[in-house]
């Protein structure tokens, strides 16, 4: 089976509070919100799309849906499905422009060279449900890397908690059949977003902070750094303390940046067993927080990451 990935890298950045892919599917409701037609909903592994006799989508079980057939629902065959890849969201530094990968290695024709694809019938942008012009082509990043790079420019009237939708539409696979990857973004006033990836969530076991942050990108040429300090951690019962904290064991005194001009900016760290005399335990609460004091709103923006003690 084919697996294809989409990088999204938004102008604005998306707070979140835990990781997204498409093991956590919108539920048919909120998807027509974001403009997707009924026939079209996707719905989570082993269910089936089924609509009302009024109309309205619902995903059941196999067996439910046979049930239901018999009452005069009806089943809709579609060949679409979910990304087996996680989409990761990483904002831009720009005010009005979504950047976007998606590797896919059949528009890989030219192994010898960099393919310019036409992307016509390969993708759908909609604003809050609203269709939006997206660009006309996408480029491939490299000789034969099968990764494509497109930019979509917003409209001016884009505005705080709008919603982008992306869809794109794959037209067969080595089955022959036409899979889909959806990715909705809302977008907010900061540029900074904060992550992390590896075992973030478990107590003594290294794992990378992430941030995404175009203004202390302040040296093109050369690496940048965000003091450890900047950072605050809180955690239950009434924790407060930096990243500064020998606790954390991190392996530099701040987050570096990835390369020169990336304005991504990284640091390893374990969440200890004790800080500042209080124990941390399985199922606590803690938040990492960053200041972002250069927003396009001109205010300082509180960029919090919430995680939980696995």
């Amino acid at each position: 089976m084919k697996i294809f990935q989409i990088l999204i890298i938004c102008s604005f950045s998306l707070l979140i509070t835990s990781q997204s892919s498409f093991a956590d599917l919108e539920s048919p409701r909120k998807q027509m919100k974001l403009g997707v037609a009924p026939e079209k909903i996707t719905c989570d592994e082993g269910l089936v799309l089924m609509l009302r006799v009024s109309g309205m989508p619902a995903c059941v079980k196999p067996d439910t849906a046979e049930k239901l057939e018999e009452r005069g629902w009806k089943q809709i065959i579609q060949k679409f499905e979910k990304a087996q890849k996680e989409i990761e969201s990483i904002p831009a530094s720009q005010d009005t422009v979504v950047n976007f990968y998606i590797t896919d290695d059949d528009l890989n024709t030219s192994h010898n060279g960099i393919d310019t694809v036409s992307t016509k019938g390969l993708f759908e942008f909609t604003i809050n449900g609203v269709p939006i012009q997206g660009p006309k082509s996408m480029i491939e990043t490299g000789v034969d890397t099968g990764k494509f790079y497109l930019k979509l420019d917003l409209p001016d009237t884009t505005k705080q908690d709008d919603v982008v939708l992306i869809r794109y539409l794959d037209q067969s696979d080595y089955s022959g059949e036409k899979r889909v990857i959806t990715k909705s973004i809302t977008l907010t006033k900061t540029f900074a977003k904060v992550e992390t990836s590896g075992g973030g969530s478990r107590i003594g076991h290294e794992f990378t902070l992430r941030i995404y942050e175009p203004d202390a990108n302040k040296d093109s040429k050369d690496e940048d750094k965000i003091p450890l300090s900047l950072f605050e951690y809180r955690g239950d019962g009434g924790i407060r303390t930096t990243l500064a904290n020998p606790r954390f064991d991190a392996n530099s005194w701040a987050l570096v940046e990835t390369g020169p001009n990336t304005s991504t900016f990284e640091v390893k760290i374990k969440i200890p067993r004790e800080l500042d005399g209080q124990t941390i335990h399985i199922g606590d609460k803690y938040e990492i927080r960053y200041i972002d004091k250069s927003t396009p709103s001109g205010t300082e923006e509180k960029i919090i990451f919430n995680g939980r003690i696995g």
